[in-house]
């Protein structure tokens, strides 16, 4: 039966409690004549030198909520540190961050990053500690719809998470890179950081570059590819499931290969020579002929162990399963993973649709031989989990074996590191002018379902879809060295100066002019995923009750920090699949002619606070001022 909610109807099961929340909290005052004091909350973010659009969202906040009444303080950390406590720990009130996917994403993602299921566990999968039924109901929903039903659910799913804000999102920033083309080409072409950038590229041998002195480079020394970064966590930790050390998944997801990478117009055969469906809930994987980075064969039985080690890293050791915090969601949705022969794996999916049964295929694969070993129940320092974890999800990995195109060969903590082409890897095998080469023929790959009109692995010739022209042959590189400089101005001079090909930083407006101003560097920019967002801890009070959250997301302007902050290398948006538009239902859409968020539009007006509406609105849902105008804490 067709179930239609409005936002109202999934406002109300939060309603009485609520209020009924509020009574309790007055009484006790009453009763015990305690004094209220100010409510103090803390905004959790990183530092200007590591991302400065993050701090300038922070402080738009906190100056804000100042001039509400709170006492508001902004705390900067380390990206390790920001991610233990927020992820790992959930010691925080607020946090100021970006959502860790670059490139767009499935809209299953929503799926562990909100449901209720996952708000005891540490990782991305709701930091939030959301719990809404309704929520959970419709994340459940369109992972079984069919097409036309899923986007309904989804239209749904967006409606309700903007209205109950367990987070806010702010905008989608364009990524922002600094580089060279002497020596490589093909920057201009999709996120050029990404691990799918990266493997675009295209070294230009010295005697084919244009206008250049060759003189101080040897023809006989290998191709390097040369990028700069602030975050240093790649010198220190290759382990790709290691939440706090992990961003964007770059290197991890080219030190490690996925079965299915996901591209721009689709899911493509990775370690998977193809899949088909074998019936109507099994997909059918067939594995390419690929060897570990040490020399052993990879085989359907370590495909079988990964996702079981995902599911349980103590193997059964400890007395509840310990999850990995990473690819949470896509581990969810097989219900088995049976190696049928040595190339051969068949996953159970059960009656999810297409597109959500092939995104469990996106997870890094490892090798069972290493990993099994790993399962020992361990405490870390800096790590509070309420459960125990194991040495697999805190080990640096530091002799990290994957299949990927890179191997790691050295690094220097907080200085470099250093990674070398694999030669073995399938794609050097692939000839860029024979579309039908070896490991890429017609028939490798179809999703066409039974009892499916339609299946999202083809092409719009209806052939079906091979590794593209682009990634046949890589990498191009022969070395990949990544330096760490203490700012984004530093990495744009390491780029102007010849000494990087490009940077991997987010580059913060101030940056941006650096890199016209220098003869040899260009800029590119490409709209990302990875949304920057403020996160409430909704197990606190107050950021537990909605009405309390959805006053605080009325105070920021997003349209003001996109202008300010970002200086317009950004999109304001109200919705987390604004990458994706047309899954965004139209009320949703951010309107420049309105300029103001659809859901919970600013109090105010061109950056600046309406302080009597805003003190209006938490009067209304609740709070109480004192004389000296300060929002009271109610649990005091």
């Amino acid at each position: 039966m067709t179930r239609t909610r409005s936002r109202r109807s999934v406002l109300a099961g939060t309603g009485l409690a609520v209020a009924s929340a509020g009574c309790v909290g007055r009484v006790r005052n009453i009763v015990g004549r305690e004094r209220s004091d100010q409510l103090t909350l803390e905004v959790l973010t990183l530092p200007a030198d590591s991302d400065p659009n993050a701090v300038r969202i922070a402080q738009h906040l906190r100056g804000h909520m100042s001039e509400a009444g709170i006492d508001a303080r902004i705390n900067t950390v380390d990206q390790a540190e920001l991610l233990r406590r927020s992820l790992l720990n959930h010691d925080y009130d607020i946090y100021v961050g970006q959502f860790p996917q670059a490139v767009p994403f499935e809209a299953d993602s929503l799926y562990s990053f909100v449901h209720s299921r996952f708000a005891a566990e540490s990782g991305w999968q709701n930091p939030f500690g959301f719990t809404e039924l309704a929520v959970d109901d419709l994340l459940g929903e369109q992972r079984s719809a069919d097409t036309e039903r899923r986007m309904e659910h989804l239209a749904e799913l967006q409606e309700a998470l903007c209205e109950l804000q367990p987070l806010s999102v702010v905008a989608f920033p364009d990524a922002v890179t600094a580089y060279r083309d002497e020596r490589f080409d093909g920057w201009e072409f999709g996120h050029p950081t990404s691990a799918q950038g990266l493997l675009r590229l295209s070294f230009i041998p010295p005697e084919e570059r244009d206008g250049e002195d060759d003189g101080d480079e040897d023809a006989d020394e290998p191709a390097t590819l040369r990028l700069t970064t602030t975050d240093d966590r790649i010198t220190e930790n290759w382990n790709p499931i290691a939440t706090e050390y992990r961003r964007h998944g770059t290197f991890m997801s080219m030190l490690y290969d996925p079965l299915v990478r996901r591209h721009d117009d689709g899911p493509l055969p990775w370690l998977a020579a193809g899949w088909e469906w074998a019936d109507a809930e099994t997909i059918r994987v067939d594995l390419r002929d690929a060897d570990w980075h040490d020399g052993e064969p990879l085989t359907a039985d370590d495909v079988a162990f990964t996702y079981e080690f995902l599911r349980d890293t103590s193997s059964g050791e400890a007395e509840t399963p310990v999850p990995t915090p990473i690819f949470r969601g896509r581990t969810t949705i097989p219900e088995t993973v049976t190696a049928i022969d040595r190339s051969t794996v068949e996953f159970e999916v059960g009656s999810v649709n297409t597109a959500v049964a092939e995104r469990a295929l996106e997870v890094p694969v490892l090798p069972e031989h290493i990993w099994r070993d790993r399962t020992e129940l361990v405490n870390i320092a800096g790590i509070a989990l309420d459960e125990e974890t194991t040495e697999a999800l805190v080990s640096p990995n530091d002799e990290p074996v994957g299949s990927g195109p890179i191997t790691l060969v050295d690094a220097t903590a907080e200085t470099e590191a250093v990674f070398e082409r694999n030669s073995d890897h399938f794609l050097l095998d692939l000839d860029p002018l024979d579309p039908a080469a070896e490991g890429d023929s017609e028939d490798d790959t179809t999703d066409e379902r039974p009892g499916e009109e339609h299946g999202t692995g083809q092409d719009d010739t209806g052939g079906t879809r091979r590794i593209p022209n682009a990634f046949r042959g890589k990498p191009s590189f022969e070395r990949l060295v990544v330096e760490v400089v203490p700012s984004d101005i530093a990495a744009v001079q390491q780029v102007g100066d010849g000494l990087a090909d490009a940077t991997l930083s987010n580059i913060g407006p101030e940056a941006v002019p650096r890199i016209g101003r220098e003869a040899d560097a260009r800029l590119v920019n490409v709209r990302s995923a990875a949304f920057y967002h403020v996160g409430y801890n909704v197990r606190r009070a107050p950021l537990s009750n909605p009405r309390f959250r959805a006053v605080l997301a009325s105070m920021i302007d997003k349209a003001a920090i996109v202008d300010d902050a970002f200086q317009g290398y950004a999109a304001p948006a109200t919705s987390m699949l604004a990458a994706s538009p047309g899954l965004v239902p139209e009320d949703l859409r951010w309107d420049d002619d309105r300029g103001t968020d659809a859901v919970h539009p600013f109090r105010g007006r061109d950056g600046e606070l309406d302080v009597d509406a805003v003190r209006e609105a938490f009067r209304e849902a609740g709070y109480r001022y004192n004389a000296e105008g300060e929002l009271l804490s109610r649990d005091q």
